[in-house]
């Protein structure tokens, strides 16, 4: 008969531990994993690189807020100011105007636009027809492949006391006489947000289509079994389901509450609706660009960077205590 004999406990044990690598052993595996993608690895060195080079190497000009600085001295002769930059624009007598139209139109468009997107996508995930689906997606999306330049001109033309607008509301009967709407400022936030809103709806919906995509079909399977509508699928599968991406992207949208869009405001703005249209970023343009003071303007855009920070880190904060779903 055979006999077994019986390996002490300890040797069991310490034969079912693996040895962790050593450093020369894993310095080895890194190096071939590198090898092995050596095509990869060429292509994301080249975007650090570029990253290297134009978003952090020019960051060594932040200093000329902190400075007075003129285009006839180099940034380490301009002499020393310490805070004065962003003294004198907090008691500027535009920061409250400037801050004012930046918050609301930003607000606005976070408030009404940030949902839209996301109803549009679960609307549009309904649909069970897929030529009509695909012909929805594609007349969506062409507006964002519309530059802000060619764009602009349109609106500016349709709203004219000439415009097509003018036509259709004097043929309704809803206006009396013609009206120039660009030229009244208390038109302008309603232009902008409206034609960002319509804008960028369909594109913006893109990555919700993709989060709806990657919901489990048993998760909908098993809510018909219990009788569910298509309201009540969309409500109690599809928005958990898709939660994290919400998430994210409301996170990343706080952060970019000081945002107003730059090219749509500047193509849309003139002189008549400057009280309305004058934000953060035209702002620093006309500082930094028209009136040549690059160090006020640098310090203006300094603190809005700040600002944004911190309202990136307590928004993800806040949205991690609610829900445990956060960027970082």
């Amino acid at each position: 008969m055979e006999v077994k004999i019986q390996q002490p406990v300890e040797q069991q044990v310490s034969d079912t531990i693996m040895v962790e690598p050593t450093k020369k052993e894993k310095y080895k595996k890194i190096k071939k994993t590198i090898i092995s993608q050596k095509y990869l690895q060429v292509m994301a060195l080249l975007g650090v690189v570029w990253m290297f080079i134009f978003n952090y190497i020019p960051m060594y000009g932040l200093i000329i807020a902190f400075k007075e600085y003129s285009i006839i001295k180099t940034i380490s002769e301009a002499p020393w100011v310490g805070l004065m930059q962003f003294k004198e624009f907090l008691q500027d007598e535009n920061f409250w105007i400037v801050l004012k139209n930046t918050l609301g139109i930003s607000l606005i468009k976070l408030i009404i636009g940030f949902p839209l997107p996301i109803i549009f996508a679960l609307l549009l995930n309904e649909l069970t027809s897929m030529k009509l689906k695909k012909a929805v997606q594609t007349i969506s999306y062409l507006p964002h492949f519309i530059s802000w330049v060619v764009l602009g001109g349109i609106l500016t033309t349709w709203l004219a006391d000439i415009g097509v607008l003018n036509d259709i509301l004097l043929g309704l009967g809803l206006i009396s006489e013609r009206t120039n709407f660009l030229a009244s400022p208390d038109n302008f936030w309603a232009i902008v947000i409206l034609s960002d809103i319509w804008k960028e709806l369909g594109w913006s919906a893109i990555i919700y289509l993709a989060a709806i995509a990657g919901v489990s079909p048993e998760l909908y399977e098993s809510s018909t079994i219990d009788g569910a509508n298509r309201f009540q699928k969309m409500w109690h599968v599809t928005l958990p389901s898709i939660r994290p991406t919400i998430t994210i992207l409301f996170i990343l949208a706080v952060s970019g509450v000081l945002n107003s869009n730059f090219d749509q405001i500047l193509i849309l703005r003139n002189s008549l609706n400057e009280s309305a249209s004058n934000v953060i970023d035209i702002y620093v343009y006309q500082m930094g660009l028209q009136n040549a003071r690059y160090s006020y303007a640098t310090a203006v855009g300094l603190l809005k960077a700040i600002i944004a920070f911190i309202l990136l880190l307590s928004a993800n904060k806040i949205v991690k205590k609610l829900n445990g779903t956060s960027l970082f």
